[in-house]
């Protein structure tokens, strides 16, 4: 049950059936891309096998010469036929060397190629895929699949196809020069080889796939629990995090465990089939021998072919194997390229471009529930002016931060419609929509990386200069400036290392240095004291002059001056006015107010007391 349920949570698809012909068809337009080196490296691997295929006949010859009388044999022969032995076997080298030098750039380059596709798709998914992924499965699968590729083609080029080419030229060289029981029992031995080793592969694979599948369980369980270090220190819960890991891990040692049980099993029984062929043909070369039929030098090249052709096909267990599974690997990377992207730009859409550098916004009659079953708006709709600044309030759960998401087009709504100067957003490319927009969220989450990053990921071409100016106008300056590192300090995964104030006011900061024509704050000083709050507050309702402003706060001191005031309760706008005109009128936002004023009332009167 765990493993069902953990399979359906897993990103990517989780196909019944296989589908590798197709996952093949998918790869090849990212090698052929380079078809003249592939071409190329394909002409050195038959040349590679032609001399590898040479060398024992070559080899044969120089037997055959020794072995006859003195006055037959003539030095410039055993030299010719050893310096040609000499050639032949660089010559492998060489071209098996050309082969994987000109194709390297083929593999390497088809793997960026995907992986960067994968990583632009899944940039292009909406927020409701993201807030249900399992972020360790994703990287793991996203790791496994490019990983995949480069071990599917070397798998392919240089082992399956190679041999395969090779069995066709010792079979062809056999059934010339040697009598049909060499050709027989060689390609008896192949079919039975093959078959057992397919058969009993295909077997032992749900092993190897039960033990991925766990190895991605744990991991997710490890990240998850990484991610949330603080929340396992709060509970002191390390000892239970670790049975939780163990407990996975524990799975996956036993899938491991059958599953290089069964390896030895496939190991054996290919060493038996390859043994009595190995047998056999050596018997009746033996015999040809004793009967005059064929030298010693014919029972050294039959001995080298077989040699030649088992050692390749000793692993060709461990081949299908990897082969397989790297086929299901890509796969699951392609499965992702195939989620449907619930938001999609529609195919005659335009770029915004703001008039004057401002914008309207217009709800109209908006509409929207994350599921189905369970709608979040109903029927709002209010204008913002270009260049003026609403705010909307309302109790937890009300519906205020899901305006936002929606005026950013993470996800689209179910009934009327979002404008901007006039048009509908869903006519508007997403990449001009979200240029147009800068928020300072509720919950702000940072790179692991430099302030001076995260301040300067605001607006990438920003100067330095500009990147300084933005920090003291989010009071954040004098703060960096007492740091021994200053802006190169690193603030941690997700920004631990710095307070939840901190934390806010490098997202102002980084709004700031956008500096868009639309500005969002969502409960932007919600982590911050009351003294910078205040400092903050001014600086903000200074920055909004001249930009359209959506203010979403649960403290009203916050929205007072702005140009109108929405109350949102259980996603219906119920009041709407001045900060003056909704207290006068004594409704929700009246209530809200007296309620949040004797909050203050208490909490500066606790202060006193200790104090």
């Amino acid at each position: 049950m765990r493993k069902a349920r953990y399979a359906h949570h897993l990103p990517g698809p989780q196909p019944k059936e296989r589908h590798d012909w197709q996952t093949v068809a998918t790869l090849l337009p990212y090698l052929w891309n380079f078809k003249w080196r592939v071409v190329f490296a394909l002409a050195c691997l038959i040349s590679a096998k032609i001399a590898n295929v040479t060398v024992p006949l070559v080899f044969k010859g120089i037997v055959d010469s020794l072995s006859l009388g003195p006055a037959q044999s003539l030095l410039l022969v055993p030299l010719g036929l050893l310096a040609a032995y000499a050639a032949l076997r660089f010559s492998t080298s060489l071209f098996t060397e050309l082969r994987e030098l000109v194709f390297a750039r083929v593999t390497q380059r088809a793997v960026r190629k995907i992986a960067l596709q994968v990583f632009e798709h899944l940039h292009s998914l909406s927020l409701r895929f993201h807030l249900e992924r399992q972020t360790g499965g994703l990287t793991r699968d996203i790791e496994r699949g490019t990983r995949s590729i480069g071990s599917l083609i070397s798998y392919t080029l240089y082992s399956i196809l190679p041999t395969l080419v090779e069995i066709s030229m010792v079979l062809g060289i056999l059934a010339v020069k040697y009598e049909p029981s060499f050709v027989m029992i060689t390609v008896a031995a192949l079919v039975v080889y093959i078959s057992f080793t397919v058969s009993v592969t295909n077997w032992r694979t749900h092993f190897r796939r039960e033990a991925n599948e766990l190895d991605s369980a744990a991991n997710v369980a490890a990240i998850d629990s990484l991610l949330n270090y603080e929340t396992v220190k709060y509970f002191n819960n390390e000892a239970w995090e670790s049975k939780r890991y163990d407990a996975q891990m524990q799975k996956w040692e036993t899938a491991q465990v059958k599953s290089q049980t069964s390896l030895a099993a496939l190991n054996l029984g290919q060493s038996l089939i390859i043994s009595c062929a190995v047998g056999l043909m050596m018997w009746r070369a033996a015999r040809g021998v004793a009967a005059g039929a064929m030298t010693v030098g014919d029972i050294v090249l039959v001995n080298a072919f077989l040699i030649q052709l088992y050692i390749p096909l000793n692993f060709l267990g461990v081949l299908y194997r990897e082969i397989r599974q790297s086929l299901t690997d890509i796969e699951r990377m392609f499965g992702l390229l195939r989620t449907n992207r619930e938001v999609k730009d529609a195919p005659d859409a335009r770029a915004l471009a703001p008039r004057d550098g401002n914008c309207s916004i217009d709800f109209v009659d908006v509409g929207f529930g994350y599921d189905p079953e369970r709608q979040i708006l109903f029927n709002v709709s209010f204008s913002v002016g270009a260049g003026k600044s609403v705010a909307v309030v309302g109790h937890s759960g009300s519906g205020k931060s899901t305006l936002a998401r929606l005026l950013y087009r993470f996800y689209d709504v179910s009934k009327g419609g979002i404008r901007i100067d006039g048009a509908d957003i869903r006519s508007l490319t997403q990449s001009s929509l979200r240029a147009a927009i800068g928020i300072v969220p509720q919950d702000t989450v940072l790179f692991n990386d430099t302030i001076y990053y995260n301040i300067h990921y605001g607006n990438p071409t920003a100067s330095h200069a500009e990147v300084i100016a933005a920090a003291a106008a989010a009071q954040l300056h004098d703060f960096i400036a007492r740091l021994p590192l200053g802006y190169e300090t690193r603030v941690g995964e997700r920004g631990l290392k710095l307070s939840g104030g901190e934390k806010q006011r490098v997202a102002i900061a980084r709004a700031l240095l956008k500096n868009p024509p639309i500005l969002i704050f969502d409960e932007a000083t919600s982590a911050l004291d009351s003294k910078t709050e205040k400092a903050i507050q001014a600086q903000l309702e200074q920055v909004a002059v001249g930009h359209t402003t959506l203010v979403i706060a649960h403290r009203l001191s916050t929205v007072m001056n702005a140009d109108e005031i929405l109350v949102l309760d259980q996603g219906r706008i119920v009041e709407r006015g001045g900060h003056r005109e909704l207290l006068e009128a004594g409704g929700a936002y009246a209530q809200m107010w007296a309620l949040q004023q004797q909050d203050e009332a208490e909490s500066e009167t606790k202060v006193a007391i200790s104090a």
